[in-house]
Formats: C-alpha cells, sequence, structure tokens
C-alpha cells in the first residue's frame, strides 16, 4: 500500500530526472495524500522530425482514480493505490493500464507497522543513496455529470520486498530511469508488453526510518515529520473502582 508520500525535490531537479522540458514552480510537500492534486508525467504528442524536445507532458491529478462509468462518486471507494497483479483485467483500472501509464516522482513514502495497538509505527521510506524515484502511475479522466472533467489517478503496488515485508506487505512499483520510455508508451506496447515492469525493487535500494505520528495528521506538511521517533507503548487504562470498594477483599464485580 501506498497512502502517503512526499515530493522534496526541487521543480528543476524533477523535471531534468523525468525528462521533462521544464515545470512550473511548486513548493517541497513533505505529506501528500489522497485527494490531493499530485504531479503525474505521461508521454506527450509525438515530436516533429529533428525535434530535440522531450516528448513527454507533466499532468496535475487529483490522487484517488474515478473510472469513466462510475455513476455516483459518493458512493465509490477511494482508488489511490492499484494491485499490479490485476491491474491489467479489473475493470476499474484495464483502461488506464492500455491507455494512460504515468509516471509518479516522489523522494519517498511513508508506512505504518501495526504494533497491535490503536496506532502503528509510521516510517520514512526513501533511497539510501537520496534522490527520486519514480512510482507507475495510472491516469483517468472522469467526466462529472455536469460536463466538467477531472485528471485523477492511482499508483500502483507489488508484494513487499525483503527490505520493506516486516513494515507492511505491499509496497508501490518503483519504474527504473532506464524503463521510463517502454512504461509510459502506451501507442505501441500493451500491458502484457511491459507486465515485467511491475516487480519490488531490488534489495537493499530503500530504507526504512522510523518517524513520530506527525505524519498521521494530513494538516502537518513541514519537514519536521520526517525526523526520527518512534512511537511508545500505549497508556494502560486506568480502572474505575466502585465507592466503598476494599481492595484487600476479593470481588467479581
Amino acid at each position: 500500500m501506498c497512502g502517503r508520500f512526499a515530493l522534496t525535490a526541487t521543480p528543476y531537479q524533477t523535471a531534468a530526472v523525468l525528462g521533462l522540458a521544464e515545470l512550473e514552480e511548486f513548493p517541497p510537500r513533505y505529506n501528500i495524500a489522497p485527494t490531493q492534486p499530485v504531479l503525474m508525467v505521461i508521454a506527450g504528442p509525438p515530436r516533429a522530425p529533428g525535434s530535440n524536445l522531450p516528448d513527454r507532458q507533466p499532468m496535475l491529478v487529483r490522487w484517488g482514480l474515478i473510472p469513466t462509468w462510475v455513476k455516483d462518486t459518493s458512493e465509490f471507494p477511494l482508488l489511490f493505490n492499484a494491485r499490479s497483479e490485476g491491474a491489467a483485467e479489473k475493470a476499474s483500472f484495464k483502461t488506464a493500464m492500455r491507455h494512460r501509464r504515468a509516471l509518479v516522482p516522489a523522494s519517498g513514502f511513508y508506512e505504518w507497522r501495526q504494533t497491535g495497538g490503536r496506532k502503528g509505527q509510521p516510517y520514512w521510506i526513501r533511497p539510501k543513496h537520496g534522490g527520486l524515484v519514480a512510482f507507475a502511475g495510472l491516469i483517468e479522466t472522469y467526466a462529472e455529470p455536469g460536463g466538467s472533467e477531472m485528471d485523477t489517478g492511482a499508483i500502483l503496488t507489488v508484494n513487499a520486498n525483503a527490505d520493506i515485508a516486516h513494515i507492511h506487505d505491499r509496497m508501490p512499483v518503483v519504474i527504473d530511469p532506464r524503463d521510463f520510455a517502454r512504461w509510459l508508451d502506451c501507442r505501441t506496447l500493451e500491458p502484457r508488453d511491459v507486465a515485467d515492469l511491475l516487480r519490488p525493487t531490488q534489495l537493499d535500494f530503500f530504507e526504512a526510518i522510523p518517524i513520530s505520528d506527525l505524519v498521521n495528521k494530513v494538516a502537518n506538511t513541514g519537514p519536521e515529520i520526517q525526523e526520527r521517533g518512534e512511537i511508545g507503548p500505549e497508556p494502560e487504562k486506568v480502572k474505575r473502582r466502585k465507592p466503598g470498594a476494599d481492595d484487600s477483599q476479593m470481588t467479581l464485580f
């Protein structure tokens, strides 16, 4: 699963990694959550012969894919992730897998290890050697009943590798820069032609840093949410004593 991530690189750095001509200015984003706008990259129209301009284009997409056939969005679940194993056949994602594959630039993502209490231990999971990664994404343009259109998207996930599995059993699919063009090529390559890219990252690619529970609140958007910290055990509940109860006596109540 990938329910929160961050993009803290500059627009210049992001454009350079993704092969974009340029990007409008945007601030560092430390706590990106579903339903918020996210940056995604798709293949653009073919360039004229002899052009050396990049053929990729950025899009701002609402994180939470809505298939075109949905009638009432209020009764439809929030699809911010898509399981890569069945995305090519699943009704919600198969059209996007064929026609609108995308890249989602990220500096890392957050995941929670359940510890038995109400709150899990959050981790900031980032490339061990720094820099940006590109998650595999899908885009669908949803036409609202009133006629307006909204670009929506999801991040593909896969079974977690051994570095992440002790925290969560799923992780986002990371597309290697050498495979950007293949993944984005929806004109000549079908989902089966890029299925080999839907795999976990190699071991030791990511490092997982335990952090405080500041990330749990979407309103917390500063760099302090990535500082190392651990969630302590939950305090025990104090049992209420009945008036006149004597601790020296055994009772069934």
